[in-house]
């Protein structure tokens, strides 16, 4: 099973926007670009909404169906360890290996010493096509990578081959996650980790490394952009080096999480995949979710009304709904707008202070971040959300197509 070139995570986190979703890549398809669609949904989503992973494969399926989409398309076991892979194993061809909680957990001197002795080529000027200066190797700046990283990729490997032996190799898609941590990885940190991703036998076609940098949810990017790029050009190069060196998947290729509404970086994105010749995988985590609160916000009545009656229940909660999201949301608490006040804007003015256009004057990025994480209150209302999903069924498939292909596809893909 290869993932094709470009491919782009879309998680629904109710699972009523399949079709809407699928309609953006419909016309990506019209314009000559192929993506794959891969609907995500993580063990915790599915634990606070109350869903199961064989609902994420009977919504995909359905919309494929309905669209008659030929193209290929994958279900991703989001962000899944050994402890939460099983249920996602008959559901999901796409299985996110979230590693990060083991890096830089200690690792037995035998095997650094054995990772040193197999990758002692390395060692010395190393040059790598793409990337100006030599990369200067030693052993104790090796040692130190296989330190922060080789255990982590041990498990990626354990996590791999428990996957394997229910589904059979070939039959799945395996990316690897190593985003969710603090400090950034470094080109050089890179090639450390496909070349252990290599010993594990692990035909990794997707990585996510931790970017510099700050990936919030659901805005822009926050930090040096000329340092990003050059890091996603490196980057892009190490990749390419690792294939020919390693034996690794020709597919391989980076993965940016919290990706979504990267909107600054996406023109750099651009012009370094297509002076590559190189794939992406791009994960829009949430986005779908706040469309359905802006269509709803847009609706007016009742629809207005459960709009701003999730952001009361979420100013009130933040502590519980912010915790978990802490690393990646950065959210000004004194900014946050009063609900009361809230609840006197019409319709235009709560669906611009959520949808994310900063040329807006109403556009509210504190706001935008809580709701971002507040899906649980939605999914605590039951009936009374989902039906209303149903019920405002037009104006919110209207903007969950048109954010993913005017704000997300044109821009990354074809350079709009």
């Amino acid at each position: 099973m290869q993932l094709p070139k470009y491919s782009m995570g879309i998680g629904d986190r109710f699972a009523h926007q399949g079709i809407a979703q699928l309609n953006a890549f419909v016309a990506a398809r019209d314009r000559g670009i192929e993506i794959a669609p891969v609907w995500n949904k993580s063990h915790r989503e599915h634990t606070i909404v109350g869903s199961d992973p064989a609902d994420v494969r009977r919504q995909a399926d359905s919309a494929v169906a309905a669209r008659g989409w030929t193209n290929p398309y994958f279900v991703d076991a989001d962000h899944i360890n050994m402890t939460t892979v099983d249920r996602f194993l008959d559901a999901s061809d796409f299985f996110t290996l979230d590693v990060a909680g083991r890096i830089g957990k200690p690792t037995d001197e035998n095997d650094l010493d054995r990772f040193i002795g197999r990758h002692a080529s390395l060692l010395g000027g190393l040059e790598i096509p793409g990337i100006d200066e030599p990369l200067n190797l030693s052993e104790p700046l090796m040692r130190q990578a296989a330190v922060k990283y080789l255990l982590a990729v041990r498990k990626a490997g354990e996590i791999y081959r428990h996957i394997a032996q229910s589904r059979g190799r070939g039959n799945f898609i395996t990316e690897i996650s190593m985003d969710e941590t603090d400090q950034p990885q470094t080109p050089l940190d890179l090639l450390f980790i496909l070349a252990a991703v290599s010993d594990e036998g692990i035909p990794v076609q997707t990585i996510a490394p931790r970017f510099s940098g700050r990936f919030n949810k659901g805005i822009d990017y926050v930090g040096d952009v000329r340092q990003f790029a050059r890091e996603f050009e490196q980057d892009l190069a190490v990749l390419r080096f690792a294939v020919e060196r390693y034996g690794l998947p020709r597919e391989l290729k980076l993965s940016v999480h919290s990706g979504s509404d990267k909107f600054s970086l996406y023109p750099l994105m651009y012009t370094a995949l297509r002076a590559a010749d190189a794939g992406v995988h791009l994960k829009t985590a949430g986005t779908t979710w706040l469309e359905e609160l802006i269509g709803l916000a847009m609706a007016g009545g009742d629809g207005l009304r459960i709009a701003q009656d999730v952001y009361r229940a979420a100013f009130r909660r933040y502590d519980e709904l912010c915790g978990p999201y802490a690393s990646v949301i950065d959210i000004d608490r004194s900014a946050l707008p009063d609900p009361d006040r809230v609840d006197r804007w019409d319709e235009a003015a709560l669906a611009g202070a959520l949808r994310h256009d900063p040329r807006c004057p109403a556009y509210d990025r504190n706001l935008r971040q809580l709701l971002h994480v507040a899906y649980k209150v939605a999914a605590e209302m039951g009936d009374r959300f989902t039906s209303a999903l149903d019920r405002y069924a037009d104006v919110i498939a209207a903007n969950v197509t048109e954010n993913l292909d005017i704000r997300h596809v044109r821009p990354l893909f074809l350079g709009e």
